[in-house]
């Protein structure tokens, strides 16, 4: 989280956008923690609360969107070769592939709140041949509500410190 927390210090809204892109694609980032404290810098005035939530929803959507093309363009191979490093292990394939199977599209949008199936519904989504437009829908809504709900928990937390 050290990492985390320079990054935001010394690039501010770039850093944000882009661990959180990272974060989407798996890279072992702590997305929740990296929000929260986001929202806490909102209400102290670092960042503004309406631009950190917008440039929130830019990285996660980028990372999602890479994600999906990823998945689309090369498939299981790529989480089979690479997932490892990624910590996208078979079992939590597995895991993603029974609720993506059960719930459909609502998998991507309820996904976020769940570390582990966040990273691999948009993989799920490109290789299944997912619509984009669907998936940006549904992958949007699930962004915006996770985006808001953590900014909003970490601003709260720091109007309750000050």
């Amino acid at each position: 989280m050290e990492f985390v927390q320079e990054m935001i210090a010394q690039y501010g809204y770039i850093a944000l956008y882009f661990l959180l892109a990272l974060g989407i694609i798996g890279l072992p980032i702590p997305d929740e923690v990296l929000m929260t404290f986001v929202g806490y810098l909102a209400s102290i005035g670092i960042f503004g609360y309406s631009a950190a939530v917008s440039v929130s929803l830019l990285g996660a959507m980028s990372g999602m969107i890479l994600s999906y093309e990823l998945g689309r363009k090369i498939g299981k191979p790529l989480i089979w070769k690479y997932g490892k490093w990624l910590l996208l292990t078979p079992e939590r394939l597995e895991k993603a592939e029974g609720w993506f199977n059960r719930y459909g599209l609502w998998t991507v949008s309820f996904g976020y709140f769940i570390p582990g199936i966040r990273h691999l519904t948009c993989y799920l989504s490109g290789i299944s041949g997912i619509e984009r437009r669907k998936y940006w829908l549904f992958a949007g809504a699930g962004a915006l509500v996770w985006c808001v709900l953590f900014i909003t928990l970490g601003y709260f937390i720091g109007v309750q410190f000050e």
